[in-house]
């Protein structure tokens, strides 16, 4: 993992250092806490930032046979840190392998491979700088030249930290919310009727009807507006769509709201009209909506009782996405046109579907107005980001690509951008290297630069 790390050819070396390196970093979906960013969280040591809440490490602790109470247990944070040491050898073929060390390089300078031998050395190290000046989570984000960051909210959240730092002013990254009203369309959730309840009590609106309930949530759409949000985000883990109509939408709506249980057609009825009313907003407002599709979540029923979500028990779904998805953003376009539209699969046999419907629905005058979203979650490895963009590249513009985000809740995990960014270097250099594209640094750094930075300047709406 030396400076040419990833770099596989010449062309890709000149690429990355002279035009990728240096790029500013848009991060339009994350999982990072504004409050967290807003205090300037400092961390007391290393297994808090880097294993406090991390998912993808602790699957990876429990395949290497490390017992729970060292991953989300009662052990000390000194022990968690030894089991992941033991760990860390073992994912080589894994970019969790890669990412451990770009991040102990990036922001400790330290060059030492961790194992259970070096471990005590890191701990020590890296503890005495975070407890340091210029360690704090502001200071992560700073030295990782970001300039926005979207954070993942609920309709029925204040924003208050959002606002405090807007009020401060002192911090000179844009701190974005992104609406995420997933609670709101998971209409058969045993949790639908108390969070209407917080969508009521957060509007003003009252909510007993349908209408209500709408207006309520563009209410919340105008003030995420406000505040300065641009993007939403939507969790459709199967793909759905059926037609219906506003009064078929009312009548499922208030079934559920009676706390019935609703049918799957009904499900998708209201799913589709919901979805088509936001659309709409976001399309007015100038907004991104954002779609990660097909994610198979809580396998694990005994460690989601133990545990809750987002503990490392989560998968790639395989449901069929190409006719619902075509009917819903085609619905949305005729409706009242597509907003900007990103589309994310977890499963990479979705990849050329995705990439040969967003052709279908590009227009506009906006250039890569439809996206296919970044290799995704169990998909952000060497292969599964090359995958992703050969897809695009062979049935649209990789040129007009946004690039990459760090959907993540780690304040060190901006060297994905890095990681990213060298493979897109290595791409084209291959493709110089074969003949298939001139070999103009000129030319070619500025397509680097646009995926790197500049084409998600142009393609939201950040004021930037």
């Amino acid at each position: 993992m030396d400076e040419n790390f990833l770099l596989n050819n010449e062309t890709a070396v000149r690429l990355y250092h002279n035009y990728a390196k240096e790029m500013p970093i848009i991060d339009y979906h994350c999982h990072l806490s504004p409050k967290e960013i807003y205090e300037n969280k400092t961390f007391k040591n290393i297994t808090e930032i880097w294993l406090y809440g991390d998912h993808y490490k602790w699957r990876a602790m429990r395949a290497n046979g490390i017992e729970e109470e060292y991953i989300t247990g009662s052990a000390s944070d000194y022990d968690k840190f030894l089991a992941w040491a033991r760990t860390v050898p073992m994912t080589i073929g894994n970019p969790l392998y890669n990412w451990t060390h770009l991040e102990l390089q990036r922001f400790f300078g330290i060059d030492t491979i961790l194992t259970e031998e070096s471990a005590p050395e890191i701990w020590g190290k890296v503890n005495a700088q975070l407890n340091s000046e210029g360690f704090g989570a502001r200071d992560f984000i700073k030295k990782s030249n970001v300039r926005v960051v979207c954070t993942t909210d609920d309709p029925a959240d204040s924003l208050e930290y959002h606002l405090k730092l807007q009020e401060e002013g002192d911090f000179d990254v844009k701190v974005l919310p992104s609406f995420r009203p997933d609670k709101g369309l998971e209409i058969n959730r045993d949790t639908f009727g108390a969070w209407v309840q917080q969508l009521q009590e957060i509007s003003g609106q009252e909510i007993d009807t349908y209408d209500s309930f709408l207006k309520a949530l563009e209410s919340r759409v105008r003030f995420f507006h406000s505040v300065g949000g641009r993007v939403s985000d939507h969790a459709i883990d199967t793909m759905m769509y059926a037609e219906t109509t506003k009064e078929e939408a009312t009548e499922i709506f208030k079934e559920a709201l009676d706390g019935k249980k609703v049918s799957l057609e009904s499900e998708k009825k209201y799913k589709a009209f919901t979805l088509k009313f936001l659309g709409g907003h976001y399309s007015e407002l100038g907004w991104a909506m954002q779609f990660h599709i097909n994610a198979l979540r809580n396998n694990n029923t005994r460690a989601f009782g133990l545990l809750g979500p987002d503990t490392g028990y989560d998968s790639i779904n395989d449901d069929q996405i190409a006719k619902p998805l075509v009917r819903l953003l085609d619905s949305i376009e005729q409706e009242s046109g597509l907003p900007k539209t990103i589309i994310y699969s977890l499963n990479a046999k979705d990849n050329d579907v995705i990439a040969a419907i967003i052709g279908s629905f590009q227009g506009g005058g906006v250039p890569g107005k439809i996206q296919f979203g970044t290799a995704w979650w169990f998909n952000d490895n060497k292969t599964g980001m090359l995958d992703q963009m050969q897809s695009l590249s062979n049935m649209g513009l990789f040129t007009r690509f946004i690039g990459m985000l760090t959907d993540s809740r780690s304040f060190l995990s901006y060297t994905r951008h890095e990681y990213f960014r060298r493979l897109v270097c290595s791409l084209i250099g291959e493709w110089v290297e074969n003949g298939e594209v001139p070999d103009d640094d000129k030319f070619l750094g500025k397509i680097v630069q646009g995926i790197s930075y500049e084409n998600a300047k142009e393609y939201f709406d950040f004021g930037l």
